[in-house]
């Protein structure tokens, strides 16, 4: 069995030719279409086309998706497939079988599956990039909800002010570029010379101004993680993403969580968190297993 695997997101599509035991003969990475979703349908189309042999589509992408029945209800970092039958379109051009999901729920299911949660019943899955992607795991299953939005996390109002203005989102606060953004404006650094590793150096390097970034955005996020650990009570948390990689910003945020719990006038069960498994592969793996899942 051959499949192809994508990947999309608001700059990229990644992509892989992968067999039932997730081996990879073949990978690649497109640019993103901007201009709407029928350049979408058609770039995602000739991936199929240059592949030949495959016997089916397993895509992850952003936004709120009814994986019943293929429909992209709001679009997340691709606002053009609102209100989109995806599946249908797509299987206009590619008389396959073509299954398609959220991409964190994605990468929860290949944690779930063969990664971090593989022994865990009921964990919870968050994934730091431009956005906080977030999904759960129940019964080892992925849990959706009633409007496939279960796990959505980066649209948790931050102030008390309740507003949910895109500013006020816990994923525009705890997305990665805003970390960037933060240490270049207390440093002076122009924001296209910041990356992840220029952080985490100076970090290590004891700079104040990194530590005092890095404390304030591991607080948000162990906020969050404290508030999902009262409502769903999961064995785990799994954190994906590339600055999961780093070992200070899972050293700070478990710090920032035990302060949390030791402030707590309550006996609470406390949060455990490990990194994810899976980083850069892992929506590709999630794809799979959800469309394996559903054969």
């Amino acid at each position: 069995m051959k499949i192809l695997t994508v990947d999309i997101d608001g700059t990229h599509i990644r992509y892989a030719c992968m067999d039932e035991y997730m081996a990879i003969d073949r990978r690649g990475k497109i640019f993103t279409p901007q201009e709407g979703r029928e350049q979408l349908i058609e770039a995602v189309a000739r991936l199929y086309e240059a592949m030949g042999d495959v016997e089916g589509i397993a895509i992850s992408m952003p936004g709120i998706i009814d994986s019943e029945r293929g429909y992209c209800s709001m679009g997340g970092a691709l606002r053009y497939n609102d209100d989109f039958c995806f599946r249908r379109a797509l299987h206009d051009r590619c008389k396959t079988k073509i299954h398609i999901e959220n991409n964190a729920k994605c990468a929860a299911m290949a944690e779930a599956a063969v990664g971090s949660l593989m022994d865990t019943a009921n964990g919870f899955y968050l994934m730091f990039g431009t956005m906080v992607g977030g999904a759960c795991i129940k019964d080892h299953r992925l849990f959706k909800g009633k409007n496939f939005s279960a796990g959505e996390v980066s649209y948790i109002i931050m102030d008390d002010k309740g507003e949910p203005t895109f500013e006020n989102l816990w994923g525009k606060n705890c997305g990665l570029p805003q970390l960037l953004e933060s240490y270049s404006t207390a440093t002076g650094m122009d924001i296209e010379t910041v990356d992840l590793q220029t952080i985490f150096d100076a970090v290590g390097r004891d700079e104040r101004e990194a530590i005092d970034c890095l404390n304030a955005y591991t607080r948000k996020i162990a906020v969050q993680i404290f508030n999902i650990q009262n409502v769903m009570d999961p064995e785990l948390f799994a954190i994906g993403g590339e600055i999961s990689d780093q070992p200070l910003f899972m050293e700070y945020l478990r710090r920032q969580l035990d302060e949390l719990y030791d402030r707590c006038p309550f006996k609470l069960p406390r949060a455990e968190i490990v990194s994810s498994a899976y980083r850069t592969d892992a929506n590709l793996i999630g794809a799979l297993q959800c469309y394996l899942a559903q054969s």
